[in-house]
């Protein structure tokens, strides 16, 4: 079992609900960055993605793109993401770790480079929402060499390749909920329910868990009713971006929330 499939996986082997939240890396330091992971994992998280600062997020909205920019202002660099991990292996961060970044930021630092580097650290996973599942093999490749798996993203305009892309999926698949780009929204009318059908029609092992625009433990509990997990990214960041350095204790009361309603759906 990998450590992403273990995210989604009960003590007694059987399928559990998990809780991914997203924060951006270096925003507002490294340091707060540091304790945010490790509050998350306290709080109940079972898989954290870690967004890699990229001058272009051309999947985010405009809470995570601001992360972004502040994050670079600091001058917050893909190195200094990977020291990050270490010392949370270190200081014994257990749950597993993704990255959520972009086709350029593997190409600028090398795709076999990033591999071996994110893999050294302590990494799990790769989410890369540029890159569409033709153009899947040239980083999957790589990075499985070195253990690591590329997770897939299915959005409502997929429809028939919806099938295809989850008969290869690796670790999980993301299910982008709603058009558009990343940010915290009132409703979301997406037939989730069709969509997980369809995908566990095509590779029944791999769970799936509902992103973009989930912010309420309600909205939290329905996505993962109706799918394996939920994932919260801006409600989070927006947190972050209010509280500053003292954001820590707020998101993690937050997450503790979320992460309730999200395993007992």
């Amino acid at each position: 079992m990998t450590s992403i499939a273990s995210a989604f996986t009960a003590a007694d082997g059987s399928r559990a609900k998990a809780f991914i939240p997203f924060i951006t890396c270096g925003d507002p330091t490294i340091g707060i960055t540091e304790e945010l992971v490790v509050a998350l994992e306290r709080a109940g998280a079972d898989l954290i993605e870690l967004g890699i600062p990229f001058s272009d997020p051309t999947a985010e909205g405009s809470t995570i793109q601001e992360a972004n920019i502040r994050a670079l202002r600091g001058a917050v660099t893909t190195d200094d993401v990977f020291a990050l991990v270490a010392r949370l292996r270190a200081r014994g961060v257990r749950v597993p770790l993704a990255f959520m970044t972009y086709a350029n930021v593997l190409f600028s630092y090398g795709l076999e480079r990033f591999a071996a580097r994110a893999a050294g650290a302590g990494v799990d996973g790769v989410i890369l929402p540029d890159v569409p599942h033709e153009e899947k093999p040239e980083f999957a490749e790589p990075l499985a060499a070195a253990g690591l798996e590329l997770v897939s993203l299915i959005a409502p305009t997929s429809h028939d390749r919806i099938r295809e892309i989850a008969a290869d999926a690796q670790g999980f698949v993301y299910i982008v909920s709603s058009l558009g780009v990343t940010g915290v929204r009132s409703r979301i009318t997406t037939d989730i329910d069709a969509m997980v059908a369809l995908i566990r029609e095509a590779n029944p092992s791999v769970p799936c868990a509902v992103g973009f625009g989930i912010s309420t433990p309600e909205q939290a509990a329905m996505m993962a009713a109706s799918s394996d997990g939920a994932i919260v990214g801006s409600a989070i960041v927006r947190l972050v971006a209010e509280h500053g350095k003292g954001s820590v204790p707020v998101v993690e009361e937050y997450v503790r929330r979320m992460a309730e309603a999200t395993h007992q759906a």
